[in-house]
């Protein structure tokens, strides 16, 4: 039977997709990519923000005309709109046949086995279960890379975010599970493992009395195939001194942080109930600065959060002219039901949101250029991910790019290289986000 499987929003569900692949696949679906054609639909759905809820929307809206007129026989609802707005998805889209909530989507063969026989199918385990591993997942990131979720749930509640409803308290995943993950991974040919969790700097604390990243690192880089190890979401106040010191000690682990501050004027930061000051977060900064010199630091800030003033834009834009940032994202404040943030007073207007958010992006422009033209000359280890169609260019990335969110280094060359290559480059152009280079005389890493 033809499947079609959509996967919306971040990287953790897509580890979630992977999963339900695998269990898809091992049963006998044929995976394809034509809405024609398939006679099975799967949305795996995002809804974060607002523009995450209206894409997933758009999309099932779109794939039940699918279920109306074509030849599918089944669309199946999951991940975090199916786990908020269950009632709303069958009640008002009746091509729907059936929702899996953020914890149940093992269930997924059920659903659709159900779901061809004509019954309307839900399944919504405890929002504090942690499901077990499935023992299959089929990679959608190309294979060279891959990510690796070591826990679910978040214990913070920001005012303005949604997910401990959605995903529930924080878990972590022991970490037995996770180094078989890892080296099922690199059976499979990933070379950047990648760890990502709604919050990943406090991984151990739950289930082994203290934070034990550090400890799953080691482990994790004693793993042959792996040649990177990336860190994504880690909440700034919770890094901690053994966790930088494994960085630095084991050369696998990427010189790169992620560390979505939100904000950094005091008064805002308050109202979003985050735990760290301007002050120290500058601290923070500095002081991952001073012990890892080379270290590329990434960010997310809001803009327009309510009751945020002029003031308070302007501390963010000194903040990140003074911090110079090497990575940076702005979303614009999106108020969702049922968090605190969303019945404060003094609600921004999108227009000064949108005003906000671009004069952040202008100034983080400038810094970008800056440090890009600042690499030329240098010497970097990049990964390949793709040749430039109908040019001698391959695109590939540093250890300061993550997948999907940073730049890319564009490398003029005419020897054949391949997708998942580790190629030594020197740097000889920049622009506001993505480097050029060519590859060096000794180039094979």
């Amino acid at each position: 039977m033809k499947l079609l499987f959509i996967s919306l929003g971040c990287d953790k569900n897509l580890v979630d997709s992977e999963e339900m692949l695998g269990l898809l696949t091992r049963a006998g679906y044929e995976i394809v990519d034509d809405e024609e054609c398939a006679e099975v639909i799967i949305v795996n759905t995002c809804c974060f923000i607002g523009d995450a809820k209206e894409e997933s929307v758009d999309t099932i809206l779109e794939m039940a005309e699918y279920r109306k007129s074509g030849n599918c026989r089944a669309l199946i609802v999951t991940g975090c709109m199916a786990q908020r707005y269950r009632e709303e998805i069958l009640t008002e889209i009746e091509e729907v046949d059936a929702v899996l909530g953020t914890t149940s989507y093992r269930e997924i063969l059920i659903a659709i086995e159900e779901a061809l026989r004509g019954d309307r199918y839900q399944m919504f385990k405890d929002i504090d279960y942690l499901p077990e591993d499935t023992g299959d997942r089929v990679l959608t990131t190309g294979g060279h890379f891959g990510y690796l979720k070591i826990a679910e749930g978040c214990d913070k509640h920001c005012t303005y975010c949604i997910i401990p409803r959605l995903r529930g308290r924080f878990r972590s995943v022991p970490m037995e599970r996770l180094i078989r993950q890892a080296e099922e991974l690199a059976a499979q040919g990933v070379k950047e493992l990648i760890l990502v969790a709604q919050e990943t700097t406090v991984y151990g604390q739950d289930i082994y009395g203290k934070k034990s990243l550090h400890i799953l690192l080691r482990e994790l880089c004693k793993i042959k195939g792996i040649r990177w190890i990336r860190i994504l979401y880690c909440y700034p106040e919770e890094i901690y001194d053994e966790m930088i010191q494994v960085m630095k000690e084991e050369p696998k682990i990427c010189h790169y942080l992620d560390i979505p501050i939100q904000h950094a004027s005091d008064n805002v930061l308050r109202r979003m109930g985050r735990r760290t000051s301007r002050q120290e977060l500058a601290d923070i900064i500095t002081k991952l600065r001073r012990e890892i010199p080379d270290i590329v630091l990434r960010t997310t800030l809001i803009a327009g959060f309510p009751g945020e003033t002029q003031e308070d834009h302007d501390e963010v834009m000194s903040f990140v002219d003074e911090m110079e940032f090497d990575r940076l994202g702005v979303f614009t404040y999106s108020p969702e039901e049922d968090t605190p943030a969303a019945v404060m007073e003094n609600q921004i207007p999108e227009e000064q949101k949108e005003v906000w958010r671009d004069e952040i992006m202008g100034l983080q422009q400038e810094i970008s250029y800056d440090k890009g033209t600042g690499r030329i000359g240098q010497e970097l280890i990049v990964m390949i991910e793709g040749k430039v169609s109908g040019e001698s260019a391959y695109i590939g990335r540093t250890y300061g790019d993550a997948p999907k969110v940073d730049g890319y280094i564009f490398v003029q060359t005419p020897e054949l290289l391949l997708t998942g290559d580790f190629v030594k480059v020197i740097v000889t152009g920049a622009m506001e986000y993505d480097l050029i280079g060519e590859l060096a005389d000794e180039y094979t890493k």
